[in-house]
């Protein structure tokens, strides 16, 4: 493997974590390889084996070539791989490239009675656009509703919570970026209009 490959699987590998949701201890009982390497893994510390490897992609449920970025060959479509929480909710990774901003689409499925909200904090900014559905956002002591079309943005460092409304299924774009990045969208001004 490259250096540039090796380099990438530990951001890789601790995104994933952190979009499912859990914890080193967590990953550490499930496969058996000690919180430490795990960290040390993550963090590029220490060099990615397929003995260290192979148990993390069968409990992520991913290939192998996914979490050391193997590039496809030949076949010009993409394969999205959806990322199933354990709460229910489930992102496909829309971007593929490891570290700056990640692009997932969260889907949130409907349930008999909208779910309680669990806050949670991490490192990162995300910015996000609701597709479908009516969101409920909760950052710190704000609890919004955005409807198809509403965007937002928060630092995932304050206690946060997303999830239905209504009880119905939620469609949303994610950007995320692990080390703070925030988006910036400015329209330029040309001098020209131009109809879309």
């Amino acid at each position: 493997m490259s250096e540039d490959v090796l380099s990438a699987v530990g951001p890789r590998l601790r995104a994933l974590r952190r979009h499912r949701g859990h914890t080193l201890a967590e990953i550490a009982a499930e496969t058996g390889i000690s919180e430490s390497t795990l960290s040390r893994l993550e963090s590029g510390q220490r060099r990615p084996n397929l003995e260290l490897l192979l148990p993390l992609a069968q409990l992520y449920d991913v290939p192998l070539d996914d979490l050391v970025g193997a590039p496809r060959t030949g076949d010009p479509r993409v394969h999205l791989r959806p990322i199933h929480c354990p709460h229910g909710i489930t992102y496909i990774p829309i971007s593929r490239k490891p570290g700056g901003i990640q692009a997932f689409k969260m889907l949130i499925p409907s349930r008999e009675q909208p779910a309680e909200p669990d806050l949670q904090t991490h490192s990162g900014y995300e910015w996000l656009y609701v597709l479908a559905g009516r969101l409920r956002l909760v950052v710190g002591e704000r609890d919004v509703t955005l409807p198809p079309g509403e965007a937002a943005e928060f630092d995932t460092l304050l206690p946060h919570w997303l999830g239905s409304a209504d009880g119905r299924a939620v469609e949303v774009l994610v950007l995320f970026g692990l080390h703070g990045e925030r988006v910036h969208v400015r329209p330029r001004d040309t001098g020209q209009r131009k109809n879309c």
